[in-house]
């Protein structure tokens, strides 16, 4: 273990703590320089990383490197500012702990990091293995060059995330062609004509520009927090970063058979995205890329469409094969429809995160679609929403006589999803002893009907979704370590709305246009001030909140004018508590107890008196249902108080 930490005290008890456990300390460093210096010495197993150290550099741009040697860091951290903790979270860390903390929590934090690097080296050589493959028969085909091109982005762009790729060869003149990525599997063909277009400048100075770029004859990255910026770029990457707005580019140099030289060109929308993994991924199949295409030689009709517009002001359609449903090109949505695809013709069980309302149901589906079970059964299970003491019966079934009232043999959710796979939502809701014989189904795929010592086997694959932080539920207590080993094999994480507020748009237009259908009444279009006062709100329901509005919206319109908001966007009770907008039930603690029990109330009007479950009260308040239960006990909250207004 590294320690990078400024202060003395906590560095020392860091220290203690980890020796104490058994692991070995190899070198503490309180400021960046130091820890590069120290880098250069020791190969740590984990880094232990303070965000904020003393000097010019923080924690984050040392994260920066370690991300590049694939070197696992958990950040330790005091309460930071929100900018911070987001620049902090696009290193992908491994944890975050936050400052005091407990020798439980730091512990945790660490198994978690270790568990979870391990499975990601294992997962991506299957994964690199798999593209190495594919690659090879590609090598051998007698594609067209450009409809090449087109296959490799397609089957790199998951390993080697990008929103533009490039081919570009020297032998006579500068030959280049690209795809610019306009949703999951969309590109648009971007050629000479396209590039003047775009880029706004004229073609003399494009032909200019194309003329005077040479080849790289070394794999470079081109990123502002790298140590080649992006200015330092040469002319022809300098072209494609300005004309579509792109941060950060990797360059990777092919020697093609006839000994001319050739360059890949990946870029990205987001900075720090390049690391030394994608370079030596690329020395590992660049053999298989290097004959591969060359010139379009003005044969557009192979590409991926025709171009029209500006590709940047592209919209996305619902996604298929195995997207059903989900709408958006937003680069974080894109990664984790990625992420979707790589995992998905795995056994490997699946932890999808994200805020209720995101879409968590339907990646679980896509999952179970693009994989080797798609013609088996898929089972939901909602674990917030079945009594704690039917939930046994429920999931594993039952033998006749087992309780009062099992009058008859009754199949789990186990057995019946026997072949496919299961999803079990909200799993941070399971009480612990389920999560004990959930875990033995995962170890030994097999189990017992409630009143029956007989083992029963099942083949089944396991994907998981919480909108809650399970790494605190282990901390506290209240989730298994080891079960969450298990299911956090291959996290996927989903954005909120915020998050991707470019995708507004086009998920309004899309469910406006199906609820105008499925209401009878003619589409004529949506007025910009309801676009306008759409994208400024937060959205704290997500996708499922964003749908409610717009069928409010449809039903209260009179068919023969453009769609407009009826009702402002507010958050509840935002009246109530004067200026301070109330989200979820921990922001109650600001406010009087009134206010708590008004606020209460109120959701439960909206949800018809429904607690737990999809669109329950306790979700909409992202709160676990006996919490809620329990508050509604405490402030005497009682049936008559929400049921008489309905």
């Amino acid at each position: 273990m590294l320690i990078v930490e400024d202060e003395f005290i906590v560095a020392n008890d860091l220290g203690i703590i980890l020796q104490q456990a058994g692991y070995e300390v190899c070198g503490v460093a309180a400021s960046a320089e130091e820890a590069d210096e120290l880098l250069q010495k020791v190969n740590p197993d984990l880094v232990l990383l303070d965000i904020r150290l003393g000097g010019k550099r923080s924690g984050i741009d040392i994260a920066r490197k370690l991300k590049t040697k694939n070197v696992p860091f958990v950040f330790i951290s005091a309460n930071s500012d929100q900018e911070t903790l987001e620049e902090a979270k696009r290193t992908d860390p491994y944890g975050f702990i936050v400052k005091p903390f407990r020798k439980k929590d730091l512990l945790v934090a660490i198994d978690i990091a270790l568990y979870r690097h391990k499975h990601v080296i294992e997962s991506r050589s299957k994964q690199e293995g798999l593209l190495e493959s594919q690659l090879a028969e590609l090598h051998k085909s007698n594609l067209e060059s450009v409809e090449k091109l087109l296959k490799i982005a397609k089957l790199v762009q998951p390993h080697i995330p990008f929103d533009l790729i490039a081919f570009a060869t020297w032998s006579a003149d500068l030959e280049s062609e690209a795809y610019l990525r306009v949703g999951f599997d969309e590109y648009q063909f971007i050629g000479k004509q396209q590039l003047i277009t775009v880029s706004g400048l004229k073609d003399a100075t494009v032909t200019s520009v194309l003329h005077t770029s040479k080849p790289l004859l070394n794999a470079v990255i081109y990123d502002e927090s790298s140590s080649t910026s992006v200015e330092s770029a040469s002319t022809l990457q300098n072209l494609y970063l300005k004309s579509f707005k792109l941060n950060s580019c990797l360059v990777y140099p092919i020697a093609l058979q006839e000994a001319s030289l050739a360059n890949y060109l990946f870029l990205n929308r987001r900075e720090g995205v390049y690391n030394q993994q994608h370079i030596a991924l690329l020395e590992r199949i660049g053999a298989y890329m290097a004959d591969s295409p060359t010139s379009a030689k003005g044969n557009k009709s192979i590409s991926a469409h025709n171009f029209q517009e500006n590709p940047l002001n592209s919209t996305a359609k619902v996604f298929s094969p195995g997207f059903k449903g989900i709408i958006g090109n937003h680069p974080l949505l894109l990664t984790a429809l990625d992420q979707t695809t790589q995992v998905a013709p795995y056994n490997t069980a699946v932890l999808i995160l994200g805020e209720s309302g995101t879409g968590k149901e339907n990646i679980a589906l896509a999952i179970h679609s693009l994989s080797p079970r798609k013609d088996k059964p898929f089972v939901k299970v909602n674990c917030a929403a079945i009594p704690a003491q039917l939930i046994e019966s429920e999931l594993f079934g039952h033998e006749k006589g087992a309780f009062t009232g099992a009058s008859e043999k009754r199949k789990g959710k186990f057995e019946q999803a026997d072949g496919g796979t299961i999803f079990l939502d909200e799993i941070g809701e399971l009480p612990l002893e389920m999560q004990v014989k959930l875990l033995r189904i995962i170890q030994e795929k097999e189990f017992e009907y409630v009143g029956s010592s007989a083992t029963k086997k099942v083949n089944i694959r396991i994907v998981a979704a919480t909108n809650r932080n399970l790494e605190k539920e282990v901390a506290n207590g209240s989730f298994r370590l080891d079960l969450y080993y298990r299911l956090n094999a291959f996290p996927i994480s989903l954005p909120a709305l915020r998050e991707r507020r470019s995708d507004i748009e086009e998920l309004t237009l899309y469910f406006a246009g199906k609820f105008c259908m499925e209401f009878g009444k003619t589409f004529h279009g949506i007025q910009e001030s309801m676009f306008e006062e759409m994208k400024a709100y937060d959205w704290p329901g997500n996708i499922r909140e964003l749908i409610n509005v717009i069928e409010q919206a449809v039903i209260l319109n009179n068919g023969n004018s453009k769609l407009e908001l009826r009702r402002r966007l507010l958050d509840v009770s935002t009246q109530a508590a004067g200026e301070f907008t109330i989200k979820t039930l921990s922001d109650l603690k600001h406010v009087q107890i009134e206010t708590e029990r008004e606020y209460i109330t109120s959701i439960l009007i909206k949800t018809n008196g429904v607690v737990r479950g999809a669109l329950g009260a306790a979700e909409l308040m992202n709160i676990k249902p006996t919490t809620l239960e329990s508050r509604m006990a405490k402030l005497g909250i009682k049936k008559e108080d929400f049921g008489k207004k309905f």
